[in-house]
């Protein structure tokens, strides 16, 4: 990771109760220099984007089990934009089928890491996205 910190939420939205993986991420990233705030469990879209600037991160990761993500993940960008935080990039993960990929890619979500995704693929984007600001 870059020099700058890079700030990054993780976040479960919904009703999925299987958190396993989203902590696994955060503190992988956190291990890499990232700082991480992780919202725990059962998240509404509006509480994840209210976070989100209130940490002022630099990105909102998102992880999803429960087959929600395309109503929940592009929810998460619309709170964002609706808040005037459009900035702030959103990437997702889990259990994602291949085909909803380029749907949330059109909804605004800039990545989706899918099952199996190494630590160090989800480290590599993250500092290629988020390092090279200042």
């Amino acid at each position: 990771m870059t020099e700058q910190r890079i700030r990054v939420l993780i976040a479960k939205p919904g009703l999925d109760g299987h958190d396993r993986g989203a902590k696994v991420v955060a503190r992988a990233l956190r291990d890499a220099g990232c700082e991480v705030i992780y919202t725990g469990l059962h998240q509404t879209p509006e509480h994840i984007a209210e976070a989100a600037i209130q940490e002022d991160v630099d990105g909102v990761g998102l992880s999803a089990l429960s087959g929600a993500h395309l109503t929940l993940f592009p929810a998460v960008v619309e709170a964002l934009s609706a808040r005037d935080a459009g900035d702030i990039v959103v990437f997702g993960g889990g259990i994602i089928p291949d085909s909803d990929i380029a749907i949330l890619e059109e909804a605004g979500i800039a990545h989706i890491f899918g099952p199996g995704t190494s630590l160090e693929t989800i480290e590599a984007w993250v500092d290629e996205q988020f390092g090279n600001e200042a």
